[in-house]
Formats: structure tokens, sequence, C-alpha cells
């Protein structure tokens, strides 16, 4: 069974930067057969799809996150990271980590294993 524990959220005024962290366990070959990728959640507000990378290194962004975040993997740490740079107050929200063997996409109900999310507030 994969379990996926993310890190690295805090507060943080807006124009900084933070990174997660996703660390993947209870899979004998690791992270490089998996679909991973970052999603959120808003109070009141749907979960979305964020950053998603493929087993090639391909990655899709959401478009208001492009040219802000970077998602990249470490197949080696069986970690998945996201890079947030010139945070902006929209981005407060709880941070999921998700993987699939099958899927790969920023829908949300395409994902087998998810973390328990990891929050980032943003403040003006």
């Amino acid at each position: 069974q994969v379990q996926l524990v993310e890190s690295g959220g805090g507060s943080v005024q807006a124009g900084g930067s933070l990174r997660l962290s996703c660390a993947a366990f209870g899979y004998a070959y690791g992270t490089y057969y998996m679909y991973m990728g970052w999603f959120r959640q808003a109070p009141g507000m749907e979960r979305e799809g964020v950053a998603v990378l493929k087993r090639d290194g391909s990655t899709t962004y959401a478009e208001s996150v492009k040219g802000r975040f970077t998602i990249s993997k470490d197949n080696a740490k069986n970690t998945l990271y996201l890079q947030m740079n010139s945070l902006k107050s929209d981005d407060t929200a709880m941070y999921y980590c998700a993987a699939s063997f099958s899927f790969w996409g920023l829908r949300v109900d395409g994902y087998e294993y998810w973390g328990q999310g990891t929050q980032v507030t943003v403040s003006p």
C-alpha cells in the first residue's frame, strides 16, 4: 500500500517562496513508476490540480501557477517536490500530494493514493 507524507507547508508573505515535499512509502520500486502530482483545496472550494509529473519527466501546470511553481521528483529519495515562488494570497490552501500507476493529469478523481496534506498560508 502506497503511503504519501507531505511536509514543508507554512505561513509566508506574498511574494515569498516555499518548497513542499512528499515522501512515498510502501511500494517496492519507489516513485519510479508513479505518476504524481500536487493538488490544493482552499476553504469552501473544490480540490484542484496544481502540477503533475509524468514518469518520463513531462509536466503539466494549472494556468494559475505557470511560471511560479515547479514540480520535480527525486526517485532515489522517493520524494516529490513543489517549489513555489512569487506566492500570492490566492495560493492559500491545503496542499495534497497524489500518486497513480495508471492515470496522469490534473483531474482529482484519477489518483488512487493521497497524502494528508500540508497547509500553505500566504498573507498579503
